[in-house]
């Protein structure tokens, strides 16, 4: 099978195993756990950021000295926990959400950006032509449910009903590579990063990839903020 099609009969098993039979919170619990540690051992493209290096986008070097434009060149992503940790920090969505805690929240900070914001993650999230490449009606809800979990899967933050055995199934080591390079490091993303996942994909479904990893970082830091401002005014 071609990636593509491979790719499309995972996403139907997968729903066909999800109607035959759930698992269960100990099962999904324990795929969580196994998910996130072994994002803590991606290794994302380049050198260590914010350091002097070059890009080749094909005969074209670019220069990526970032530190230059921040205060603080030290400044940058750092994985959640230590590698080696058996217990890492998770964050529980269903104790904190975005539609049940945050959305309110950022309303009363700042009038209406709420609803900007909402509709922003919204609009991206369901962002769809129900195609894939040169198939067409196709169902990609699955596919990108499990692009934004594993973006907040890094940031240790964690989906009670979602099962993620499915983001193993559905998202290949390059692609993962890719993703974390994006996230977390976006400095040091190349083309021959961007080109070596979905090859039989459009640029508009790839550069979709790329707007959902942003908007579910965004939402993932959000979480976070907000929910210390809760702590605190509470």
């Amino acid at each position: 099978l071609s990636e593509l099609e491979a790719l499309m009969e995972r996403m139907k098993r997968l729903q066909e195993d999800k109607e035959d039979e759930e698992a269960s919170q100990e099962e999904m619990a324990t795929r969580f756990e196994k998910e996130k540690k072994e994002s803590l051992l991606v290794i994302s493209g380049g050198i260590c950021a914010f350091q002097f290096n070059f890009v080749s986008f094909d005969d074209e070097i670019v220069s990526t000295d970032v530190s230059r434009y921040v205060e603080d060149p030290g400044f940058g992503y750092k994985d959640f926990a230590r590698r080696g940790e058996d217990h890492l920090p998770t964050f529980r969505a269903q104790d904190y959400t975005w539609e049940n805690h945050g959305f309110s929240l950022v309303n009363r900070l700042y009038s209406d950006i709420g609803h900007l914001l909402d509709e922003k993650f919204r609009m991206v999230y369901n962002l769809t032509y129900n195609t894939m490449a040169t198939h067409e009606d196709v169902d990609t809800t699955t596919l990108r449910r499990a692009l934004f979990n594993y973006v907040h899967c890094m940031y240790g933050i964690r989906y009670d009903d979602y099962d993620y055995g499915e983001v193993n199934q559905l998202l290949e080591r390059s692609l993962k590579v890719y993703i974390k390079t994006v996230t977390c490091y976006p400095e040091r993303t190349t083309k021959r990063m961007y080109d070596s996942y979905w090859r039989q994909f459009k640029h508009s479904e790839k550069v979709h990839v790329n707007l959902l990893l942003m908007e579910a970082r965004m939402q993932a830091e959000l979480l976070y903020a907000l929910r210390a401002i809760t702590r605190h005014l509470t």
